[in-house]
């Protein structure tokens, strides 16, 4: 009775397991209420709801809880030997699973595997030894189908169970090792610690004390072995963090050498920057001062000219009025008004700096100064000789200004002409493409 109890509660607990990992939608009402009542309390009301829960989800297509369902109800039929009624729901699960659409084969060989496992337990319980290994030959085929690596596990789990019940210790160990192994590389200790608690467990279930000795000379084995391996994988853990850790520093480092190698151009650049603006700053002042100096300088000289332009005007209008009344064929008298015009033309000239400058034209030099001479013969005394030697050349002037200061000039002395003609033309090449002269 014990080991038939050590059975149901294993077959509930793998299909808990297995069902659950494949769950796409929430348990209903039906296999709630089942999940609340305790089968050992009433096991026909927890069975009826089971059973009522796996019609409704094979109803909606909801496969893989109602086999779930119809496993735990198989599980409590044959618990209290109702084999008959347990085979007729595992074929009737097996017949949904068959008819689920949608899904692939592997998904269905998962689910035929928990049937098959489930009339293995069965068959275990009975004691038929030979159809209990036929179920567990269509279990591999099954689980080598589903590609699940938790059914394959399982696999081993059960392989182990079936040979240990029969008294096939070395295919158990065998196949127990094989399994311990798989678990311990995948790092599923606590799977492997409870695998030698439940054999261990139900060898004393079931008094078979070679059974006990050897699972736990074996748990004792893997315990050593496997606290090794916990130490060697912190060890592992420890050295990988600090591997990292170093990474992060070497990295954050190398970003701070670079930072500095940033901050260090940037003062740099600064400092030339401000080194720059200082240097501009002291031309800028020296030249604004020598602007000022040379604004003072021409102002001075400005004035400079206007007073002596001012004087030399003065000194004219005070002559010429005397000069007039006295007759002006005397040498001495005639000197005179010359030196006076002289005066007044040069007064002229230095006033002309600070006017604007006057619209130029280009102009050939012979056709202007031998027209400019035809206006002026006419206005000269009758014993002057007007000659014009000028070059083949093309110069800017203002026609209308020379044109007029020099006819103005004609009523002059002869040589006010000349000056007169001069002003009239730029500074640096009036006296060398002009040449008046007068006898």
């Amino acid at each position: 009775m014990k080991r038939n109890t050590f059975f149901l509660f294993l077959c509930m607990l793998c299909c808990c397991t297995f069902v659950s990992a494949q769950q796409e939608q929430q348990k209903s009402s039906l296999h709630q209420r089942a999940d609340a009542v305790n089968p050992n309390e009433d096991i026909a009301k927890a069975r009826s709801l089971y059973i009522h829960a796996f019609n409704d989800y094979a109803n909606r297509n909801i496969v893989p809880l109602g086999v779930e369902c119809a496993m735990k109800a198989t599980a409590l039929y044959y618990k209290e030997n109702y084999y008959p009624e347990a085979f007729d729901l595992i074929k009737r699960a097996e017949t949904v699973i068959d008819a689920w659409q949608g899904k692939s084969e592997s998904e269905k060989a998962a689910l035929r595997y928990l049937t098959t496992k489930e009339r293995m337990q069965m068959y275990i319980k009975m004691r038929r030894a030979d159809n209990a290994n036929e179920q567990l030959r269509a279990m591999e085929s099954l689980a080598n189908q589903s590609v699940d690596e938790g059914v394959k596990n399982d696999l081993l789990y059960s392989k182990a169970i079936y040979y240990y019940t029969f008294g096939l210790n070395a295919q158990g160990n065998a196949v127990f090792k094989e399994m311990t192994t798989k678990l311990t590389a995948q790092k599923e200790y606590d799977k492997v610690d409870e695998v030698f608690q439940t054999l261990i467990a139900n060898g004393r279930k079931s008094g078979s004390t070679n059974m006990v000795a050897q699972s736990y000379s074996s748990y004792i084995a893997w315990k050593d072995s496997v606290t090794a391996l916990k130490y060697a994988d912190e060890i592992n853990g420890l050295k990988q963090q600090i591997a990292d850790n170093e990474a992060t520093i070497d990295e954050k480092d190398s970003a701070l050498t670079t930072r500095q190698a940033i901050i260090v151009g940037l003062c740099v650049l600064a400092a030339a920057l401000a080194a720059a603006l200082v240097i501009g700053a002291l031309i800028l002042m020296r030249y604004i001062l020598l602007t000022r100096k040379q604004k003072k300088n021409i102002k001075l000289l400005n004035d400079s000219n206007a007073l002596k332009a001012k004087f030399i005007s003065n000194i004219s209008a005070q002559l010429e009025p005397t000069l007039k009344k006295i007759d002006s064929k005397i040498p001495e008298v005639k000197a005179l008004l010359d030196f006076s015009n002289h005066i007044q033309t040069l007064s002229e000239l230095e006033n002309s700096i600070d006017t604007p400058p006057v619209e130029m034209e280009d102009t050939l030099i012979p056709p202007f100064c031998n027209q400019l001479a035809d206006e002026i013969r006419e206005k000269l005394k009758p014993n002057v000789t007007l000659t014009v030697n000028a070059p083949n050349s093309q110069v800017k002037i203002n026609k209308e200004y020379v044109s007029w200061s020099s006819r103005s000039a004609a009523l002059t002395h002869s040589n006010s002409l000349c000056l007169t003609l001069v002003r009239g033309f730029p500074k640096k090449i009036a006296k060398t493409f002009l040449n008046l002269s007068v006898k």
